[in-house]
């Protein structure tokens, strides 16, 4: 059994209720097909009913009246614009601008999770990255002690062994606080999608003093934070990649240290390093990317690609579940 098929069946054992934002897509709904026959989690589509209702049609999907909600129609809408005013109304927020914003598929998905109607939402098959994560943050906010909403990739090896990568997606060059927040972030991701304990691995270009510069010493100061913040978390650095996952090297260059030569979550400097070494990994070293998982939020609110295939918006949902 492979990783995703892992996934999708711990998600089945919790029964969770996933949004699916974008309902009017025909991947949504193809892929509320999917979800429901295979008993994933429970989900609701977001959308204009009488569209939303002619997809499934199309694609043989029997869906109760509760699996679709129309926001301009919701007898929730006004209750959440209220409470949107009332949240960002020092912004510069009115009742008619947050009326009209929860008419937006992803705000008003992302009020469903912010009220407990739902666990977690997927979207971005038809948005952008950006509006996605600006519907986030807005409703949702940060979760306890982040610093900054970032992406984690899961890199399954030609060998069968996970690695987590972060930040591949989101942030271009995060501040050591923000780093420290990636590194967390993407440890709880790794556990909770693999049940493996997490070792984390703070790559540099340096291992352990090595070199002095300043982008080594950002490494050094985010780590320090980690420490502080979650003592018990397995985390080291700064590594060099080689250091961090080949036995032999780590003990060489890193001895004494419990992830040298370990480490099973990847911390990129940035978001240049990030980009390119999960690439890498997959196109060349013939790794499977599952992601990127969006992470730092207060609530499980996923991003696609707008390219995405209905087998992966299932995937995501499923991710989604278990985060």
């Amino acid at each position: 059994m492979n990783i995703l098929e892992q996934i999708q069946d711990r998600a089945r054992l919790l029964k969770r209720h996933i949004i699916l934002a974008e309902g009017t897509d025909p991947r949504m709904v193809e892929a509320a097909r999917e979800l429901k026959e295979k008993d994933v989690c429970e989900i609701t589509l977001i959308g204009n009913r009488a569209e939303v209702e002619r997809l499934a049609a199309a694609q043989g999907l029997s869906l109760k009246a509760r699996e679709i909600v129309d926001p301009a129609q919701s007898e929730w809408l006004d209750g959440f614009a209220n409470e949107f005013f009332q949240m960002r109304k020092a912004k510069g927020m009115t009742y008619e601008k947050a009326r009209e914003l929860l008419q937006n598929e992803l705000y008003f998905s992302a009020f469903m999770v912010r009220s407990a109607k739902a666990h977690g939402s997927v979207g971005g098959a038809v948005n952008t990255t950006g509006d996605v994560i600006r519907a986030g943050l807005h409703v949702l906010g940060m979760a306890k002690g982040m610093k900054v909403v970032s992406s984690s990739f899961l890199m399954v090896l030609a060998d069968g062994r996970n690695l987590s990568m972060g930040d591949c997606a989101i942030v271009p060059d995060p501040n050591p606080e923000q780093l420290a927040s990636i590194a967390i972030a993407s440890a709880r991701t790794h556990e909770a999608l693999t049940g493996e304990q997490p070792r984390v691995a703070m790559l540099s270009f340096s291992t352990m003093g090595s070199a002095h510069h300043p982008a080594v010493q950002k490494v050094r100061d985010a780590l320090a934070v980690v420490k502080e913040l979650e003592p018990d978390l397995a985390v080291d650095g700064e590594l060099q990649l080689d250091a961090a996952i080949v036995p032999a090297i780590g003990s060489k260059k890193a001895p004494g240290s419990k992830i040298a030569g370990n480490a099973n979550v990847l911390i990129f400097p940035d978001l240049n390093a990030g980009n390119i070494g999960y690439k890498l990994t997959e196109r060349l070293g013939g790794a499977q990317a599952i992601g990127p998982t969006v992470q730092g939020l207060a609530a499980p609110y996923m991003d696609l690609s707008r390219g995405c295939k209905a087998s992966d918006i299932v995937n995501v949902a499923a991710i989604a579940a278990l985060m």
